[in-house]
């Protein structure tokens, strides 16, 4: 796998052909579209990717528990007008509901008053009823107030009360704001209320009877996709008189196929090389068998056009690290034989083959690493067995697996800096890398010396001159004036201040180690903890001796799968990604119909 080299296409064509154009480069499925027009100044008008309208409508049906029986046939089927059907009728439900939920809650307000027909203004001299819900501790304020008032009820906590004013009295008249309890009694609020129960119910079986449609709407799903997408794509393309003009980015292998499709349409098409102020998107060139490792690559951040493909690396070294956390061969036992109780349910497409086939891998290791440290479900095999020869790690020699996890990490670390400095060779750049990898070693090689009384020299010589290649190379800063030679010595020093993550970044790949001896140690406990009981209750202790088992190994289980995805991942996209692929680039997104896609 390897990023795709790309092209940029500009084509121009006249007016008269651009739809029939469009379509075409739709079909051909190859081009990232790039805006050669402004925006439409009005944010509705704005044609977004893929049809969230009708996924919208989607959602809004399939919620329905008991969906009346699919429609698999109708000719006059217009999915633009189903959709817009249905997401009208959504608008509804929900205002429906909202008015609902307010009378409801006008109603519990107002009800401690109790149920007032409000006089009209005339009879009370053009004044009007002004509503308090003052705590009991706050009577005496009541009795302090000039103006007419009343109280129409009482509880242990509140005191209702009514004021009588021309004008609203103020915040400042009693220490609570006034309750708004509007102009209707609750009588009449009631009857709204019933009214909008009814409302909802019939709206509920509009809803109920639209569902009918979901298989023909599934159905038309993609030419939906299709028609966003190409709505997506009219909005950057810049119209001048009689022509019109399209730009994008076209892989190598697919200029031909764009060539003959503008031939055939009278359009022009100018092709250029990336330049270096240009910012191509990346497009991970991979076989179908291997999208669960670019899924898993770009869950994170996209590498950039001008960096590597980390998907094997990632997936590769994933593995290992979650096999190493779980360090159970029991454990990656229990992985296998949930892969085959789903083996057939993910077999339909060849993204689920395979991540399937990835999941096959991740339980292979940690079954392998699991018989490297002698653990199946906590237990280590009986002296002289098979099992106990190939047992070739101790969990509990601290000073060894504390060595190995050092080891991964400068290893690790030290391919992410070689591929950096592969792909940026040529640049100043790419010698900061090979410096931080004489960094790396040398630090290594001098803890080593230390460890066991060795000498010093070889670590310290890798590290100084590491040291100096990162001082001399951080800066790709150009000479133009002699006051840029000081500047890149000073870049160099702000490189050189990295120095202490790279140790850093190494020390974290201790916890590799760590929390396998924790999922171990964990196991080991409930395998204790379950024998004693065994031994201390005769009879029934066997049972709570089985319920300790099985609680505390599917505990166990469940937390070294949570350490194992996170903090394997994260090894990857923090430590890894940091010095391997610094730079971010964006998802190559092709224009194309979505039954192309598929």
């Amino acid at each position: 796998m390897s990023v795709a080299r790309l092209k940029k296409l500009s084509l121009v064509g006249p007016a008269a052909h651009k739809g029939d154009t469009l379509e075409a480069l739709q079909g051909l499925g190859c081009m990232h579209v790039l805006p050669l027009a402004p925006p439409p100044a009005e944010p509705e008008k704005i044609s977004e990717r893929g049809a969230h309208d009708a996924y919208k409508a989607l959602r809004f049906l399939t919620d329905v528990a008991d969906p009346r029986r699919q429609i698999q046939r109708d000719p006059a089927f217009d999915m633009d007008q189903f959709v817009r059907d249905v997401l009208d009728l959504m608008q509804r439900s929900r205002a429906a509901t909202d008015r609902r939920d307010f009378l409801a809650h006008r109603i519990a307000q107002v009800r401690p008053w109790g149920d007032l027909d409000f006089p009209p203004n005339d009879v009370l001299a053009g004044n009007r009823l002004w509503f308090y819900q003052l705590p009991v501790k706050h009577r005496e304020a009541l009795s302090e107030v000039k103006l007419p008032w009343a109280i129409l009820e009482q509880d242990h906590r509140y005191i209702y009360a009514v004021l009588i004013a021309p004008e609203d009295p103020g915040d400042d008249i009693l220490p609570v704001p006034r309750t708004h309890t509007g102009s209707l009694p609750i009588h009449e609020l009631e009857a709204q209320l019933e009214e909008a129960e009814i409302a909802i119910e019939a709206l509920e079986a509009e809803r109920i009877a639209q569902t009918r449609y979901l298989t023909l709407m599934r159905r038309n799903l993609s030419a939906a996709e299709s028609a966003a997408e190409l709505a997506h794509a009219t909005q950057k393309v810049r119209d001048e008189g009689a022509m019109f003009a399209l730009q994008g980015w076209v892989p190598e292998d697919r200029v031909d196929a764009v060539l003959e499709m503008a031939q055939a349409r009278d359009a022009a098409v100018l092709i250029e090389e990336p330049g270096p102020d240009d910012a191509p998107p990346t497009l991970l060139e991979q076989p179908e068998n291997r999208s669960a490792a670019v899924d898993l690559a770009l869950f994170y951040q996209i590498p950039g056009y001008r960096d590597w493909d980390p998907s094997i690396i990632v997936a590769a070294s994933f593995a290992i690290f979650f096999a190493m956390i779980v360090a159970d061969a029991g454990y990656g036992a229990v992985i296998v034989l949930g892969l085959l109780a789903f083996w057939r349910k993910v077999d339909k497409t060849p993204a689920q083959r395979s991540w399937r086939l990835y999941g096959v891998i991740i339980a292979g290791a940690t079954v392998i690493y699991g018989v490297m440290v002698g653990s199946y479900f906590g237990a280590s095999p009986a002296e002289g067995s098979i099992w106990a020869r190939l047992k070739i790690l101790d969990l509990n020699n601290f000073n060894a697996m504390m060595m190995i996890s050092i080891v991964v990490g400068v290893f690790h670390l030290v391919l992410a800096n070689a591929l950096a400095a592969r792909a940026a060779w040529g640049r100043r750049r790419a010698f900061a890398n090979i410096g931080w990898i004489g960094v790396l070693i040398g630090g290594f090689v001098l803890w080593l010396a230390y460890m066991n009384d060795g000498a010093t020299l070889p670590g310290t010589v890798l590290m100084v001159a590491g040291f100096l290649t990162i001082l001399l190379f951080t800066s790709e800063r150009q000479i133009t004036k002699p006051t840029d030679w000081l500047w890149r010595l000073i870049e160099g020093l702000q490189g050189l201040a990295g120095a202490m993550g790279a140790f850093g970044d190494v020390l974290s790949y201790m916890r590799l180690f760590a929390l396998g001896l924790a999922s171990a140690s964990l196991a080991i406990t409930f395998n204790d903890l379950a024998v004693q009981v065994m031994q201390a209750l005769k009879g029934p202790g066997i049972l709570f001796g089985l319920l300790i088992l099985i609680a505390g190994h599917v505990l166990n289980f469940a937390l070294a799968m949570m350490s194992g995805v996170v903090h394997g991942l994260r090894l990857n996209y923090i430590e890894f990604f940091k010095w391997g692929l610094p730079d971010e680039g964006i998802v190559f997104r092709p224009f194309a119909r979505k039954e192309v896609q598929e």
